[in-house]
């Protein structure tokens, strides 16, 4: 938990960035005065006070072109928002699963787990509770059914789209199969659950590699992202093995906003700054990179590493965890935001646990769940190999 300087410690404007500009919705955080307003007010709960809460949400100090997406305005009606969440968890034997992305009221003031949508969804089907509030998005939701199907499944963020997953249905994987008759289908966690019950075989950011790798297939497609498809594909020369690789057109619109033109400048800025990406960037951007990995993989490195500049190419959670769990790192450059993680809130969450909506409850037709489990548990199979 990070320290909170001192009250004469100062606290920097978000200056422009000519090769990254931070997002707008930085802009409205805190001035100063309503900073140190909020760590002098007096103790509203027993169970969290207003220094608490900014202990857990915010290193002060704002360096250039960082992103720090936190909308709080009142600490006071934040905390009782956190404590009567972690009140009505209890008492509805809920877990809370906040996904990385998410903002950080969620992940320090309520989210049980924390991490990327495949350790989330094992999170869901270790726990005890018979309720799973899913903060990320529609997906991840589904995910979580498919492997817990007697839990219910809430998902509170009011925009749970993907673009990743959003941009396939399964009448398009069901064209393809017969378009490629000779092919094992592969498909990203980030896809419906109708689409993974038309695949073959399941992957992560984490494990597509070595999945894909231990495939007995030599033709593989794989959807729906195709930076990773061709991220893959590199990788696969590179380490001299051979697999006839086609894939989807989707992308994931986050990721796909870095350029080498944009790495390339910030880093003669930065030239000692080590430069890691998620692999649905740009086959470009992630060849010039130090590391490439999934969100849990980029948290860990830096995690592990002694560097202390970095130049984080991912969507912006990670960089506000990052500096707020390892202050001592300097992200440089600045991060991109999701605007369907971000639609997660804390009022979200406190409907999905008083009053859900039919939209809020995740369901999964039974018979398409054993098929996309099926997928899942191929990826299982092969991952251990």
């Amino acid at each position: 938990m990070p320290v909170i300087p001192a009250a004469n410690a100062g606290i920097s404007e978000i200056t422009s960035n000519p090769v990254f500009s931070p997002c707008k919705i930085c802009l409205l955080e805190y001035t100063e005065k309503s900073l140190l307003r909020m760590l002098i007010m007096p103790k509203v709960s027993t169970n969290l006070s207003p220094k608490e809460l900014m202990q857990r949400l915010l290193a002060i100090q704002k360096e250039r072109g960082i992103c720090f997406h936190s909308l709080i305005k009142n600490a006071d009606e934040t905390i009782r928002k956190i404590n009567e969440i972690n009140r009505l968890k209890k008492e509805k034997n809920a877990v809370i699963l906040a996904h990385t992305y998410v903002i950080p009221e969620i992940i320090y003031g309520v989210g049980d787990f924390v991490g990327d949508s495949y350790a989330l969804s094992k999170n869901a089907k270790e726990s005890p509770q018979t309720t799973i509030v899913f903060a990320a998005v529609r997906f991840m939701g589904e995910t979580a059914k498919i492997i817990c199907p007697d839990k219910q499944v809430l998902v509170p963020g009011i925009e749970d789209g993907c673009t990743l997953a959003d941009c396939i249905n399964q009448n398009d994987v069901i064209s393809l199969r017969k378009k490629y008759p000779n092919y094992t289908f592969v498909c990203y966690i980030n896809t419906t659950a109708e689409v993974k019950a038309e695949c073959d075989v399941c992957v992560t950011s984490a494990n597509v590699n070595k999945v894909v790798a231990n495939i007995p297939s030599d033709k593989i497609y794989f959807l729906p992202d195709k930076m990773m498809g061709q991220n893959l594909i590199a990788d696969f020369k590179k380490n001299g093995i051979k697999k006839d690789i086609k894939y989807f057109n989707g992308t994931c619109y986050v990721h796909e906003e870095y350029t080498l033109k944009q790495l390339l400048e910030t880093k003669k800025k930065f030239p000692n700054a080590k430069v890691i990406a998620h692999p649905e960037c740009l086959p470009e951007v992630c060849e010039k990179c130090d590391f490439v990995g999934s969100t849990s993989q980029l948290y860990n490195y830096i995690k592990a590493s002694t560097d202390k500049e970095i130049l984080l190419l991912t969507e912006c959670g990670l960089a506000s965890r990052i500096k707020m769990e390892f202050p001592d790192k300097k992200i440089v450059g600045t991060c991109t935001f999701c605007k369907y993680m971000k639609s997660n809130t804390l009022d979200d969450i406190l409907r999905v646990l008083t009053k859900p909506l039919k939209r809020d409850i995740v369901t999964v037709d039974e018979k398409v769940r054993v098929r996309a489990l099926k997928c899942i548990e191929a990826m299982f199979k092969y991952a251990e190999q």
